[in-house]
């Protein structure tokens, strides 16, 4: 082992380019000293917003706004929708939007500001959905309050759904709580209820009940649509392409039969998820978090094909007073079946984490809003809404009376926890970071004893077998602590704006690969974690193993044509990085050459493109060993950048070694061994297999030419000593 001195500043290089990222949290609500609407303002004419206006006034109140003014007189207010409502869209990041409204609680105007939606990733023009914001011009606030708020059967921007339905939710709901706040159009400002009894849900029920006993008594609800139903709700839009398409079968056929419930109630979710899965769904919540369940039959899916490209589901939303929530795959878990043996099978169920942030009251109504779109051409949709009204029933039910606060407090409270989440989240998952730190410290001690481990290949082979075996299936498939080149280009983009450590200590086992990963990169390269911690690079070695076992005829890649291929990787990693600075949406969107999040994550769970990708993936590898890793992995090009600074040495080899010896070169799985027999170790993927050869006397000719050497020198004292005798 030879040691290698590295820079101090490419030490600290590497840990900076290398890290965990789960993504930054939502901002929180905002005062009028901390919105950006005098920013935006600055930039805006006042007639923009309320036509003749000639100035604005300064930012105040709750949510914060600014009043318009004509000749020093207040003719309306402007307001940012992301300081009153919920905008988060496709991108995971907000869309600002400056509306102005009158004072009788018309919208006059609406800009938007800014924004970090991959619109132009569907080719379509920014323009189109400036257009659309200014269709809200003469909308009344008023009438919209009085009704219940749903998506409008507006003509919505085909390929920008989820964009569109943020835009249209936030700007309503923002427009609807400034006017109630400003008595606009004569609505009333909102009264503070004095403190009445407190509702909550009941932790310590125990009993479970069957499906007909949940759906009788309210605590499952549904939503049962027919072709009939749906026809009719397009014929209202009074589209008349929408009713030219009227959806083929009976009227009576089932379009689709929706039900949902809150999972976290606990006598509902163990009745539902059966104990197992109801601790596992606990295991993944922080404190007072929750979740709904959603299962539904029929032609029509309520999860849609947002989450495959974006991560987002784009057909249903969750509504709360004047919230509403949607759903991202993070918090997204498929399940197969419920446990109720009298459970009928549903085409497709989903558990959906609620975000801590939404302010969501498990003991207070709800509604689930089901989005159903219809093609009226090749690039144009029409949609409709439908809900389902949720109400906890009341056996699920505490009542607590509130007692009033003394004058003073002497003393914080007693039993209060101001933990910070990210280490209560670690306190949750203690087992399974006890797992993970034990299996880094195996792996560990095969690396730093491998002269030991390699000079017995049949233990090395179990071991490496069981390692990755270990590696697909519960790192994979049970913790999902699948890493992503995702990661590497967020880290860098918080590195330039604002790096909190806390956004990335809420994955303990994402956190604690990433940590392992640049301790790796410094001592052994990239095949630290490409070779025995990846879940899809173990994947694809398992199943090559499965081939050979069944005589699959394996495929050498001439030397030539190899090395001109592997750099493809570098390629697209170095496209998707620097596509990150100027759009992290849509580097992420390109980021899907990776199929890890659909071999991995979502299990295949996905659209037929997408599975197909990961399909021929894991098929060229039967023929190509590890072929996705050596050309195509992003990930690993950016760990192999890095990788370069290791400061040891630890793979050994014979002078012999290429000249004219050449078998480990032949047996190297990943063919990371040039002709000349030194060793690439941005490709190396540390399997240890060049090391078993090493020392073996029967396979490597070094080692083989010294045994016979050895063989015949005993052989001659043999001689000796019989003659001497």
């Amino acid at each position: 082992m030879q040691g290698r001195r590295a820079p101090v500043w490419c030490v600290w290089a590497l840990i900076a380019v290398v890290g965990l990222v789960c993504g930054l949290a939502a901002p929180g609500p905002a005062s009028a000293q901390s919105s950006r609407l005098g920013g935006f303002l600055a930039t805006l004419a006042p007639a923009d917003l309320v036509p003749g206006a000639d100035a604005f006034g300064s930012v105040a109140g709750d949510p914060p706004a600014a009043e318009v003014l004509r000749g020093g007189e207040r003719v309306g207010v402007a307001f940012l929708t992301t300081d009153a409502a919920n905008s988060i869209g496709y991108s995971g990041k907000p869309i600002d939007i400056v509306v102005g409204m009158t004072l009788e609680g018309v919208i006059a105007g609406a800009v938007l500001v800014e924004h970090h939606e991959p619109i132009v990733l569907a080719g379509i023009p920014e323009h189109r959905v400036i257009d659309f914001i200014a269709g809200y011009r003469d909308l009344n606030v008023v009438e919209v309050a009085s009704r219940p708020l749903a998506l409008a059967p507006v003509d919505i921007v085909s390929g920008a759904t989820v964009t569109i339905m943020v835009i249209d939710d936030s700007i309503k709901r923002a427009a609807i709580r400034v006017a109630h706040s400003r008595g606009l159009g004569g609505l009333a400002p909102v009264a503070t209820a004095a403190p009445g009894p407190r509702r909550t849900i009941d932790p310590d029920m125990r009993e479970t009940a069957d499906w007909r006993s949940l759906l009788g008594d309210g605590s499952v609800r549904r939503l049962k649509l027919t072709v009939g139903d749906v026809n009719d709700a397009f014929a209202v839009t009074g589209n008349q392409k929408a009713i030219d398409r009227p959806e083929r079968g009976e009227p009576g056929d089932v379009f689709i039969d929706l039900y949902v419930t809150l999972a976290t109630i606990p006598t509902i979710g163990r009745s539902l998820l059966g104990e197992a899965e109801y601790k596992n769904m606990l295991d993944r919540l922080a404190p007072g978090q929750q979740a709904i369940l959603v299962a539904g039959n029929g032609r029509y899916s309520f999860r849609g094909s947002g989450y495959v490209r974006g991560g987002i589901f784009d057909r249903i939303q969750l509504i709360q007073g004047e919230a509403s929530v949607r759903f991202r795959d993070r918090g997204y878990k498929r399940l197969g079946d419920l446990a109720p043996a009298d459970a009928p099978r549903f085409k497709e169920i989903g558990l959906f984490l609620i975000p801590e942030d939404a302010g969501f009251d498990p003991a207070e109504p709800w509604r689930l809003q089901l989005l159903v779109q219809r093609a009226t051409g090749a690039l144009e949709k029409v949609f409709t809404t439908s809900a389902i009204g949720y109400i906890p029933p009341d056996r699920y039910i505490l009542t607590e009376t509130p007692v009033a606060p003394p004058a003073a407090v002497a003393a914080p409270l007693a039993g209060y926890d101001d933990t910070p989440l990210w280490q209560r989240l670690w306190q949750t998952r203690v087992v399974d970071i006890a797992v993970l730190a034990v299996a880094l410290a195996v792996l560990t001690a095969v690396f730093f004893f491998q002269d030991w481990l390699v000079r017995r290949p049949r233990l090395a082979n179990r071991v490496r077998t069981g390692f990755l075996i270990f590696t697909v299936v519960w790192i994979g498939y049970y913790a999902n602590a699948q890493l992503s080149v995702v990661n590497v280009m967020t880290f860098a983009n918080a590195m330039l704006t604002k790096f909190r450590w806390e956004f990335f200590l809420t994955e303990p086992l994402i956190f604690l690969l990433w940590l392992a990963v640049p301790a790796g990169l410094l001592f052994w390269g990239r095949g630290a974690y490409c070779g025995w911690l990846c879940p899809f690079g173990a994947l694809q070695e398992l199943m090559n193993k499965l081939a050979k076992l069944a005589r699959v005829p394996q495929v050498t890649v001439p030397w030539g044509l190899h090395e001109r291929i592997w750099p493809v990787k570098y390629v697209l990693f170095l496209g998707l990085f620097g596509l990150s600075f100027h759009s992290l949406a849509l580097a992420e969107q390109a980021a899907e050459v990776e199929p890890f999040k659909t071999a991995i994550v979502l299990r295949f769970a996905r659209e037929w493109g997408f599975v197909a990708f990961a399909v021929a993936l894991l098929a060229a590898g039967l023929f190509i060993e590890r072929f996705y890793c050596r050309y195509l992995c992003v990930l690993g090009a950016a760990l192999a950048i890095p990788g370069r600074l290791r400061m040891f040495e630890w793979l050994r080899r014979y002078k012999e070694c290429g000249s004219p010896c050449h078998r480990c070169a032949g047996e190297c799985m990943v063919q990371a061994i040039h002709p000349d027999g030194h060793i690439n170790p941005n490709e190396c993927l540390y399997c240890l297999h060049c090391q078993e050869l090493y020392y073996d006397d029967h396979r490597c000719p070094v080692v083989i030419e010294k045994r016979l050497r050895r063989e015949r020198r005993l052989g001659k004292q043999s001689q000796s000593m019989a003659s001497g005798d």
